[in-house]
């Protein structure tokens, strides 16, 4: 048949041919039906990614009205404070007309409320035979309810922020009245006085403040600082003289005073762009949000989540035409510490004649709980150093050493020499004041704090001695506190040099107040139990591997008594209660002479405490008058 033509075949075979050629027509139609199909969605899904990707141009360019989508598009995103949208397109349906619709399931992640999820669908039509497939633009496309006449809103409302307590269950923190000092713009009409003002009074950057008030509108309220309202009257009638300079009153959350255990709590300010990446999903810039301390660790469970609805309102009256969606409040759930309102008064008020950065820890050595941790001077109050610092621990560390001496063999009464100085492998060690007290008894050594002494001994102790003590002890731990908290270090010594400075708590020994707090708390309480900032929740403690023997601790609690009754001290010899105590100047830096932080750590009944003021002088001088004055605001 070969080159036949149709006029050529018989009727059967003309049939048969006709049939054939029109199925071939059905087919070829079917697949080009489904390319077109394909394509079609093919540019549905391209909106759906430009969407969800925050690119309202490049979507709209994708609909036969770039315009009107564009503008929806943006009017959704910015009124709606979306923050992620996640849009999964599903199967396409194409209709008798050509028509091809698209439907999608759409996840908007709403920044500070939360996730909403619905489903709609798009339509895709073909601009002529031959023309480009197109989203056939409608608000519908966005949310089936979505019209030209209406817009989407949305609504949010913040539950109360949970409290902090104290052991005993009171508020650390409660709202107190504030007032908030600020710019308007427009009535500035002499900045010169006004930043003068605000940078002699209130410490203010005013060129950062500047900077600020020309990007404002005029009659938009630039904050300037927040005041509580006692620190505000006395500034209160020059405020009022300076136009332009406007107050506003209204609540913070805030503790009883300014730096009462300001580092531990921190504080709730407005979100800042820090602050506000570590405050969770639920958070917004318009927040009140933790910065530092409690405040911000917890600010999820502290803060909850908001309230609110995602609503279709009349685009010219705003008014509800129907609920889309809800959010449900979750309120804040408060945190429970281990601080003592009355102990921690008393640790900053024994701070604040000091000029040097200072600070103050209290253990309950019977639970590990803290009882307060006091960072002073104010101006520094912020950074948490009780915690975190990281010093030389000095004298206070011979805890440890004798703890391992003791463990090694050595006894109390053993005869060990004090000279004036001492010298290994060519290190010359000396006494402070360089004082000499010949060959007397070791509990005189560690009374009146010999350095020459220890030097002397450190030689009988293995290399690996000290580290595993001070790990007994607790140090260099894992500690999960509630807070940042530095555990110490007692690296292994290399060199004999080392050994012996090691012994005094100098070499590369390092040490945070709560560490060396830590310390005397296991020598009262007989064993290591990890500090620990909250009771609920509660943290994990950590356990050593090896525990100190009661014996040890007893004849360490013995020695700490005769600092104060016989020893460096004697600041604390006319107080209640048998306190006892270690004092330490420890050395730093390379200056001649060499400058030292003032350490005294120590016990009083159920209480262990350790004082630190930075380039402070020495312990015995400087730090016992801090911690007597601690002791002597609190019954024993």
């Amino acid at each position: 048949m070969a080159g036949a033509t149709i006029a050529d075949m018989s009727p059967l075979t003309t049939r048969v041919a006709a049939a054939v050629a029109g199925l071939v027509l059905l087919v070829g139609l079917a697949a080009c039906s489904r390319d077109e199909t394909g394509r079609a969605a093919g540019v549905g899904r391209e909106f759906l990614s430009e969407w969800a990707a925050g690119d309202a141009a490049g979507a709209g360019r994708l609909t036969d009205d770039s315009a009107a989508a564009r503008a929806v598009l943006e009017g959704v995103s910015e009124g709606l404070a979306v923050a992620k949208a996640e849009l999964s397109p599903g199967d396409p349906q194409r209709a008798d007309d050509g028509r091809v619709t698209l439907p999608f399931s759409a996840v908007l992640t709403l920044r500070g409320l939360g996730k909403w999820d619905y489903t709609s669908s798009l339509t895709l039509v073909r601009a002529g035979d031959d023309g480009p497939w197109r989203v056939d633009w409608s608000p519908a496309v966005v949310h089936p309810k979505l019209t030209a006449d209406t817009a989407l809103r949305r609504r949010r409302s913040l539950p109360q922020r949970a409290p902090i307590l104290d052991r005993a269950g009171a508020p650390l923190v409660s709202p107190r009245p504030v007032v908030e000092i600020g710019i308007w713009p427009g009535k500035l009409t002499d900045p010169r006085s006004a930043y003068g003002f605000l940078k002699d009074e209130l410490d203010i950057d005013v060129g950062a403040l500047a900077l600020r008030v020309r990007k404002a509108k005029p009659d938009e309220f630039v904050s300037v600082i927040t005041l509580r309202r006692a620190d505000f009257a006395p500034v209160r009638r020059r405020v009022a003289d300076l136009p332009g300079v406007i107050t506003r009153k209204g609540t913070r959350i805030l503790a009883p005073t300014r730096d009462f255990a300001r580092a531990l709590l921190g504080a709730v300010a407005p979100a800042t762009k820090e602050t506000l990446e570590s405050a969770g999903p639920a958070a917004s810039a318009s927040d009140l949000v933790g910065t530092g301390g409690l405040q911000e660790a917890f600010q999820e469970q502290l803060a909850g989540s908001p309230g609110g609805a995602v609503e279709l309102v009349d685009a010219k009256t705003r008014k509800v035409v129907a609920t889309l969606h809800k959010f449900a409040p979750r309120p804040g759930a408060p945190i429970r510490t281990t601080i003592d309102q009355k102990v921690q008064a008393a640790a900053e008020k024994a701070l604040q004649e000091t000029r040097q950065p200072a600070a103050l820890v209290a253990i309950q050595p019977s639970t590990g709980d803290i009882l307060a941790a006091a960072n002073g001077p104010a101006e520094s109050a912020g950074y948490n150093r009780a915690f975190v610092g990281r010093y030389p621990p000095g004298s206070t560390f011979k805890v440890v050493s004798t703890a391992a001496l003791l463990a090694a063999g050595l006894g109390v009464n053993d005869t060990v020499p004090c000279p004036r100085t001492a010298v290994v492998t060519g290190k010359r060690f000396q006494n402070q004041d360089e004082f000499a007290l010949g060959r007397v008894p070791f509990r005189t050594d560690f009374a009146r704090s010999c350095n020459t002494a220890f030097v002397g001994l450190a030689q009988r102790l293995p290399g690996a001695a000290l580290p595993e003590q001070a790990a007994a002890f607790g140090l260099g731990g894992e500690w999960q506190v509630g807070l940042s908290a530095f555990s110490g270090s007692v690296p292994e010594p290399a060199t004999p040099v080392d050994r012996a400075a090691s012994v005094i708590g100098q070499a590369k020994v390092e040490m945070s107040p709560l560490a060396m707090a830590s310390v005397a708390a296991t020598v009262q309480g007989g064993e290591f139990r990890q500090p620990a900032l909250l009771r609920d929740p509660a943290p994990k403690r950590h356990s050593p591997p090896a525990e100190v023997s009661a014996e040890i601790t007893g004849e360490l609690r013995a020695l700490m008594r005769a600092v104060v009754t016989e020893g460096s001290g004697r600041a604390l010899a006319d107080l209640p209660g048998q306190p006892g105590a270690k004092t330490g100047t420890a050395e730093f830096g390379t200056d001649k002479p060499p400058r030292t932080h003032a350490w005294m750590i120590g016990f009083r009944g159920d209480l262990a405490f350790a004082a630190l003021i930075e380039d402070g002088g020495s312990g015995g001088k400087d730090a016992g008058p801090v911690v007597a004055a601690f002791l002597s605001a609190l019954r024993p």
